[in-house]
């Protein structure tokens, strides 16, 4: 069988034949009188065998030696070839996800472009102080590229960073935040939050009312206090979970002191509710009923004078006595 037969029914290109002659890949078995190559019949096994081991990526060179070397090992080959496809998809998922972060970040122009790609160059880095460096750099309003750094940075300083240049980017990113809230990785949902109550803006209000019910402490506690700071007197009942919680207990309690006002007798009432017999639950409480201060809670402060535990007592007697 001629080349050009060989040609049209492999699918394999004359030009590719002659190459695979040239490197002694496939070499025809004969010659036609007339000088013509001639394929014989495992010469068209050997080529299909060659496009076969192509397909799954191997160079020309790895081909030759599968073919010819006995010892050559294809579970070897196949393992390496695996590896390679994984860090080739690996690299092409890195350059996927930056390129969807440039398009997140609306650029108008080239220029933007190329200031977008500098930030994210610089968010990517191995060195957290060129991380902050590069949040801190003012260059770019990118605030969903700052979103999504924020919500996977793990050094603190960096992660303040990126919070404040989010802060006054302009750009409201709260949906790339609030839809991390349901992340399984709590320490994730506690990103997105701490950042959300960091947002301007009404937008992040109700996305911080979404995780107050969340099952992680941490995340609880800073949605809670992030809408107190608002003033949402609505969280005061949450307020009240952490100081008997325990969980951030004193900012809780700074929190009701400054959203108190006219609601002071109702948050005293529900601290009092809350006594127990858990001495540690009431000092906490206590101490909470000191910083809300006004009448009730004085009145509520010296019923505890006498409290059978020393250290309530104490406190208890301290906050009278400084009223």
């Amino acid at each position: 069988m001629r080349i050009g037969e060989v040609a049209s029914r492999s699918g394999v290109s004359a030009r590719m034949l002659r190459h695979y002659e040239a490197i002694g890949l496939v070499t025809p078995g004969g010659r036609s009188s007339a000088g013509y190559r001639e394929y014989d019949a495992d010469d068209i096994v050997r080529i299909f065998h060659v496009e076969s081991l192509r397909a799954l990526g191997l160079s020309l060179r790895e081909v030759g030696q599968a073919l010819d070397d006995p010892t050559f090992a294809p579970g070897d080959v196949v393992a390496d070839l695996a590896a390679r496809t994984e860090q080739r998809i690996g690299r092409e998922r890195a350059l996927l996800e930056r390129l969807r972060r440039v398009a997140d970040s609306g650029p108008g122009d080239w220029e933007q472009v190329l200031d977008v790609v500098a930030l994210l160059s610089g968010l990517d880095s191995d060195d957290p102080s060129g991380r902050q460096r590069a949040a801190l750099s003012g260059d770019v309003v990118a605030g969903e590229v700052l979103a999504r750094a924020v919500l996977t940075e793990r050094d603190l300083n960096v992660a303040g960073a990126l919070r404040w240049a989010l802060s006054r980017s302009g750009d409201d990113a709260t949906d790339v935040l609030a839809a991390h809230l349901a992340d399984d990785d709590a320490e994730v949902r506690r990103r997105a939050v701490l950042a959300l109550v960091e947002s301007p803006g009404e937008s992040s209000v109700a996305a911080l009312r979404s995780a107050v019910p969340d099952s992680d402490p941490g995340v609880r506690s800073r949605a809670v206090l992030g809408l107190a700071q608002r003033g949402e007197c609505a969280v005061v009942p949450e307020l009240i979970d952490l100081i008997v919680d325990g969980v951030a207990d004193v900012d809780a309690a700074e929190a009701l002191a400054v959203i108190a006002g006219e609601n002071a007798d109702e948050i005293v009432g529900g601290l009092v509710a809350r006594l127990g017999d858990d001495a540690a639950v009431r000092r906490r409480i206590a101490q909470a009923l000191g910083e809300v201060g006004g009448p009730a809670a004085v009145i509520a402060l010296r019923g505890l004078v006498d409290d059978h535990d020393d250290g309530v007592a104490v406190v208890a007697k301290y906050l009278v006595r400084d009223r």
